[in-house]
């Protein structure tokens, strides 16, 4: 018997013997005991600083997160020790090594091994030899100030807690901290420099790691090409890098999803499959630290000056960037035979053309900048020779090829393109306020779209419109980011990806679109303020037809969507309406998600109203692996975990599992993800009333059956607080749903019947 069946039959009995008995119990006795107050704090908290980011941002030229663990204002006496010490093989016990020969300034500040050699080796780089082998790749010291854990298991809060780390290993310089502090206290000058930047009695062990700490901390890298792009510089990249940042954007690879901009970083630890060095046993990276919810899950690392860290990944079996991309492209994991039931759900397959290869390896060649890399120590004070580098090997980053001020001189203009000519063209010579008209016509390209306060418009002629067709190989049709942008009138067809993506924008408006068999998504906005999405149509996307992801004050209105995986999805995001929608023949109509693993950690305060949602039992045809390919046929409307959220005057009829259903995360969350869920599963003050139902649930899908959800108009597992319902005469499961006006004693109650026969 199912939990959902046990509480239809306890409720009945228990309704009837007696309500005052149990309704003053505890509430604390009551709750979940999955509940935890602690992570939603949390989350809240995240997702109220991850929108406070999206709208300090300007489109692709993000501010930078807060350093980690920094060690004050700067302090050139307190840096100058820091570099003295980075350098000197004084640090180590046998007086060989230092954090340079691991950490080496032309090396990117790696050392271009598979896996590091620490204690006893000679050498630098891939000639180091004689010494111990470790099992893991060098991380880079770039931007490592960013990163908030250090060493790829994340095992050290910052810098100052990594650099003690290797200092007193064995394995790696095998210093006592005690014998260091007295062959420091030892050379005058040494003694002399501490007592300078710390006071009387300043050589410890703390302050040497302070010390390499505040040096580490300027290793940073903000100024490459990528940059000068992002800040306007339109030239700053070439044609293949900006194609490649493309791919790198697309729904295609997910590049973006996990390496965030500014840093190309991620505070996550994920899963994606390295399989172990052959005749090695698989590494547990973050799970021997923090339990076996992490097992198999590393830290993502920087992709800023990633061409010059070579090999790749925590074990370093990947010797190039483009064995780095065919890794993904194979689906991680999946495709080497390491195929762990934790592998992040973004990571799939995919295919590359062999110039898309091309152009996403220059794009990620075009974010390296060394430009503040430190000169060469020119003597240590305790003698010793330190590594040799040469800094002629990073040149300034290029300047702006013309002032960023061009952009904005001149009256408006408004670009014509005709069928023969390119878009991108338009695009390319576009100011903000101007308009790119684009007449009807076919044309095949993708357009890459970063720039503010233009519209992009196709102009009709007659019942013809202008047609942006993928020919089945282009990813993308739009891609790109901006403020102010308005795209209308165009009809897209045929891309492996994606229709329009649009991430990091402010005030967008997609407006009078028609997407057919477009990949993944038709319409996908991401992790932007201010969306406006309405009179479109979306057909035969592989995952939503309409993605609106990460995003605050949202309007989805007048669209259509049918024949998709999902008609209109809203994840993670906060103030949303969606409104006068026609969804139908899709597996799942209208959803409203909170999912783990993504930068905004709330999905908070969403209204549908209006919306017209009918027979959606198409098949689930999602990817493998995708989250989507969990919502059963037959779904109308799923509030998954997500809060404050109204459904209101909607029609909802023949969809043969549920019409409408609030859910916990955990019914569809069923892959162990690494750390387990960041957020808070519980659906939350959900209120639904005065919708027209009926004719749902007459064949639930088989999906729904295995998780012990029949089939119903309304469907609710009785997991979160203050949800209502208000839809009197329409069947339910369970059959007795809290309306507005129970107290908390009657809603006590309930919940202590659904502890008591079904848990």
């Amino acid at each position: 018997m199912s939990k959902i069946t046990k509480l239809i039959v306890g409720a009945t009995l228990a309704l009837g013997a007696g309500l005052s008995v149990l309704a003053w119990a505890p509430l604390e006795s009551l709750a979940d005991p999955a509940r935890d107050s602690s992570r939603a704090e949390r989350a809240a908290a995240e997702g109220t600083h991850f929108f406070r980011m999206l709208e300090e941002g300007r489109s692709l030229d993000r501010p930078f997160p807060e350093k980690v663990g920094v060690m004050g204002e700067f302090d050139p006496n307190l840096y100058e020790l820091g570099k003295a010490l980075f350098f000197d093989p004084l640090l180590s016990g046998d007086n060989k090594t230092s954090c340079a020969h691991c950490h080496h300034p032309n090396m990117g500040f790696a050392d271009g091994r598979e896996t590091s050699m620490g204690f006893g080796g000679e050498g630098v780089g891939p000639e180091r030899e004689g010494g111990v082998a470790l099992a893991r790749n060098t991380p880079t010291l770039w931007n490592a100030v960013y990163s908030h854990r250090q060493f790829w298991d994340g095992r050290a809060a910052d810098l100052a807690e990594q650099a003690a780390g290797p200092i007193t290993d064995p394995k790696e310089m095998g210093q006592d901290p005690d014998e260091l502090v007295e062959e420091l206290l030892a050379i005058p000058e040494y003694k002399s420099f501490f007592e300078r930047v710390f006071g009387e009695g300043g050589v410890s062990f703390e302050n040497v790691t302070r010390a390499i700490a505040a040096f580490e901390e300027q290793l940073t890298t903000q100024s490459s090409r990528f940059d000068l792009y992002a800040k306007g510089d339109r030239a700053a990249l070439s044609d293949s890098e900006r194609r490649g940042l493309a791919v790198f954007r697309s729904l295609k690879t997910r590049c973006f999803e996990c390496h965030n901009l500014p840093t190309f970083a991620n505070p996550e630890f994920k899963v994606i499959g390295v399989p172990p060095r052959e005749g090695e046993e698989p590494d547990l990276g973050r799970g021997l630290v923090a339990g076996e919810a992490y097992n198999h899950a590393f830290k993502v690392p920087t992709l800023r000056n990633v061409e010059l860290t070579a090999p790749y990944m925590h074990n370093g079996t990947l010797e190039t960037l483009e064995d780095v991309i065919d890794f993904y492209a194979d689906g991680g994991g999946r495709g080497r035979d390491f195929d762990l039931p934790q592998i992040d759900d973004k990571i799939r397959r995919f295919d590359l053309s062999w110039s898309e290869r091309q152009d996403l390896v220059a794009f990620l060649r075009a974010l390296t900048d060394e430009s503040w890399l430190p000169d060469p120590p020119i003597g240590l004070l305790s003698g010793l020779k330190p590594v040799a580098y040469s800094r002629s090997s990073a040149p300034e980053p290029k300047g702006p090829s013309r002032p960023a001020s061009d952009k904005a001189v001149g009256a408006p203009v408004i670009h014509t393109v005709r069928p023969g000519e390119s878009i991108q063209a338009a695009v390319d010579a576009a100011k903000p306020g101007d308009t790119i008209e684009v007449h009807a016509g076919v044309y095949s390209e993708t357009v890459l779209f970063d720039i503010d306060d233009v519209t992009l418009r196709g102009v009709p002629d007659g019942e013809e419109r202008p047609l942006l067709d993928g020919l089945g190989e282009l990813s993308d049709a739009i891609i790109g980011s901006g403020r102010g942008l308005t795209i209308e009138g165009f009809d897209l067809a045929n891309f492996t990806a994606n229709g329009v993506m649009l991430n990091l924008s402010q005030e967008l408006t997609m407006r009078d679109l028609r997407a057919y068999n477009t990949g993944l998504y038709g319409l996908y906005p991401v992790e932007s303020i201010g969306v406006l999405v309405e009179g479109c149509e979306v057909t035969g996307a592989r995952d939503a037809g309409i993605y609106v992801g990460q995003c605050k004050d949202v309007v989805v209105r007048n669209c259509v969507a049918t024949g998709n995986v999902t008609g209109i999805e809203i994840e993670n995001c906060v103030d949303a309406l969606v409104e006068g929608n026609r969804v139908s023949d899709n597996a799942g109509g209208l959803l409203v998600f909170l999912l783990p693993n993504n930068p905004s950690k709330v999905s908070v305060g969403c209204l549908l109203r209006d919306n017209v949602v009918t027979e959606n039992n198409h098949v689930n045809f999602a990817d493998e692996g995708a989250m989507v390919g969990n919502v059963p046929s037959g779904t109308g409307v799923l509030i998954l975990g997500a809060d404050d959220v109204e459904v209101t005057s909607n029609v909802i009829s023949g969809n043969k599992t549920c019409g409408v259903a609030v859910l916990s995360l955990s019914h569809l969350v069923r892959k162990k993800k690494a750390g387990g869920i960041d957020v808070d599963p519980w659906p939350d003050r959900v209120w639904v009333h005065d919708n027209e139902l009926s004719g749902n649930g007459f064949n639930p899908d088989q999906q729904a059956l295995d998780l012990g959800l029949p089939g119903s108009d309304l469907l609710w597992d009785v997991s979160g607080e203050g949800n209502s319902w208000g839809e009197p005469g329409v069947a339910s499961t369970p059959p007795l749903l809290p309306a507005p006006e129970w107290g908390e004693g009657r809603r006590r109650f309930f919940r202590r019947v659904w502890r008591a026969v079904g848990a």
